[in-house]
């Protein structure tokens, strides 16, 4: 019988003893990153985010963890060599005195950080699995970003949102890639890097994944001091697709695979991984959409509703088989959840019940609390006891110009294009104030982390790490002396603005009501007058009747679609518990089904006095 040292593997034991302890440090740092949250509300102080004290306090932890705990087993850190093992197997066989172990692969060790702390069991233990942060962490954080979006605000400015994620997306990473590539060179000529240890399509995968913000910190603020709607609008929507693309665009670049040399082009790469591009987006987005689509059609044509316990359960589990399908089909979760998330607050959150609405409601916004809250202490114990960081000044130095240069090609330029075409322009203030909001947090965090088994990839993490405590800090915590100093209004009651410009479009002339519509529905108009007839009335319980609104021969599928209810509202002209609620859209929309007579009567008229849109109690409903 073999003594207990001479026994292999851990100490079933020992090793239950230390996650315990993992589990309980991260559990301390989060009650002490709650109470500060308190102490900040409390006292109304706002130079320092709670992301950023969760960090702070995850840093003072890392600091103690990597210095202030002895390794207990000193052999771990012993190096032991296979000359004949070239290669970096999944599985291991390994053969001790006539016994065969089984040992997995986990991860790459720089050589200069091959000591005495990898012997540390604690230090290796909180070094999470990335792909928690993916499928654990990040999707109720993007789903409730989905889920708790304004709506109305949102689809009124979906263009400019649209033009700054997509086209400013990919403005940061090609301007990050680029600047990133001079400087890797100057790194190579001055022999701190090997020539093919770091290609192009690293410094633009590393500009793809730090293209991802995160201004939770500074959108906090912005909630709490009731900034100006539209910049509101304008950047948390940004942030909220802008992950989505910046997720899409980094797995996009790292299939990228020239058949020559990696600095050159290939045409056939290229072209391959933009319909990568453009079938994963399209598909996830497909995903998450039609996993709404069916909890909202299980919510209309059952009784859930009767049992609000039920009624949560299966919206939670649907929307998380959302994410799951969606990476199980080789597509993003991400995208495929954020886009659940809209369907359901468009559709399935008007099937449920008062009770299941304040669940799931609560449900995911405390989820999404405590996960964002846990992501930053993580990032500050990283910093410490992550055991494969290459600082690199110049590197460094480097990322930090790219963000802020890259950052000024993507608002400044695609700000004044959009105001070609706004009549509400984009003032400077606003564009100075997104510029100076792009914080990196937990996307980049988490697409940095994901890989981290090659030199660059490890440069990439620790510099993304360095990039978020900098942004975060500094500019999160210096958001309200910029606002004050770009003299942005706050204080804006949303209803008070959404009366105001509701009494300009009643007392304006026709011809500024129709550029009105033309603003703040152009790319949206065919889309709502299609919701509005055909999606709203087959899976809600509102909307004109299907059999009012489909072919004659549609009748038996428009009679199994249309909810009893849309024929007890049929007279009830207003849209007011969905997207859109009595904005300029639904007016027109009223207007058109009342047309002006050829007397010369005046648009919506003959609506009963009770109907007018501009009626304040009708328009604040809902």
């Amino acid at each position: 019988m073999s003594s207990p040292k001479n026994k292999p593997g851990r100490n079933p034991a020992e090793s239950h003893r230390q996650e315990s302890a993992q589990l309980l440090i991260f559990n301390f740092l989060l009650i002490l990153t709650l109470l500060t949250i308190w102490l900040f509300k409390h006292r109304r102080v706002r130079f320092l985010h709670e992301t950023g004290g969760a960090m702070f306090y995850g840093l003072i932890m890392g600091l103690i963890l990597r210095y202030a705990i002895p390794s207990p087993d000193p052999e771990n850190s012993i190096v032991h060599s296979c000359e004949n093992v070239t290669t970096s197997p999944g599985t291991l066989l390994l053969n001790v005195t006539d016994r065969l172990y089984e040992y997995e692969f986990k991860r790459e060790i720089a050589k200069h950080n091959a000591n005495n702390r990898q012997g540390n069991e604690i230090l290796r233990k909180v070094t999470f699995d990335s792909e928690i942060f993916f499928n654990v962490l990040l999707p109720p954080i993007i789903f409730y970003a989905g889920y708790s979006l304004k709506k109305r605000q949102f689809f009124r400015n979906l263009g400019s949102i649209l033009t700054y994620a997509f086209i400013g997306t990919a403005i940061s990473c090609i301007v990050i890639g680029g600047i990133m590539y001079g400087f890797v060179t100057a790194m190579v000529n001055l022999g701190q890097l090997n020539k093919r240890d770091f290609y192009f399509t690293d410094c633009l995968l590393f500009g793809a994944l730090i293209s991802a913000t995160d201004p939770v910190t500074v959108l906090a603020i912005f909630h709490e001091l009731d900034v100006d709607v539209q910049l509101y609008t304008l950047l948390f929507g940004e942030s909220v697709l802008n992950d989505a693309v910046a997720i899409v665009l980094t797995y996009s670049i790292s299939i990228y695979s020239p058949t020559d040399n990696p600095d050159t082009f290939d045409a056939a790469a290229f072209f391959k991984s933009v319909g990568n591009f453009v079938w994963i987006f399209a598909g996830s987005f497909a995903m998450g959409s039609a996993y709404g689509v069916v909890t909202a059609l299980l919510t209309k044509f059952t009784k859930l509703c009767e049992f609000p316990m039920l009624e949560t359960g299966i919206f939670f589990l649907l929307s998380w088989s959302a994410f799951l399908s969606a990476e199980a089909s080789g597509l993003t979760g991400i995208v495929a959840v954020l886009f659940c998330g809209i369907t359901q607050a468009h559709y399935t959150y008007n099937n449920l019940s008062d009770e299941g609405k304040m669940r799931t409601k609560q449900l995911f916004e405390f989820m999404n609390f405590m996960a964002e809250n846990f992501i930053f202490c993580y990032m500050g114990v990283a910093l410490f006891t992550y055991q494969n960081h290459i600082f690199n000044a110049l590197f460094i130095f480097g990322a930090f110009i790219a963000i802020f240069v890259a950052r000024a090609c993507n608002i400044y330029p695609l700000s004044f294009l959009l105001n070609l075409r706004r009549r509400r322009k984009i003032p400077w203030n606003f564009q100075h104030m997104m510029m100076f909001a792009g914080l990196r947090g937990a996307i980049a965090f988490a697409l940095a982390i994901r890989d981290t088994d090659s030199k660059p990839k490890q440069m990439m993490f620790t510099t993304t790490l360095l990039i978020v405590f900098f942004t975060v800090w500094v500019f999160g915590g210096g958001t309200t002396q910029m606002l004050t100093w770009l003299h942005i209004r706050v204080g804006v009651n949303p209803d008070d603005e959404l009366n105001r410009e509701s009494v300009c479009v009643n007392s304006g002339s026709q011809q500024e009501v129709s550029n009105t519509k033309a603003e703040s529905a152009w790319l949206f108009r065919i889309w709502y007058n299609f919701d509005h007839k055909y999606l709203k009335p087959a899976l809600t319980h509102s909307g004109p009747p299907l059999t009012t609104t489909l072919p004659a021969w549609c009748g038996p599928i428009a009679k199994l679609l249309t909810s009893p209810q849309a024929y007890q509202d049929r007279q009830k002209e207003d849209d007011t518990d969905y997207i859109i609620n009595n904005d300029e859209l639904s007016m027109y929309y009223e207007d058109k089904a009342v047309p002006a007579s050829s007397s010369g009567e005046e648009p919506g008229k003959n609506i009963p006095n009770q109907e007018q849109p501009g009626d304040k109690d009708i328009f604040h409903e809902g």
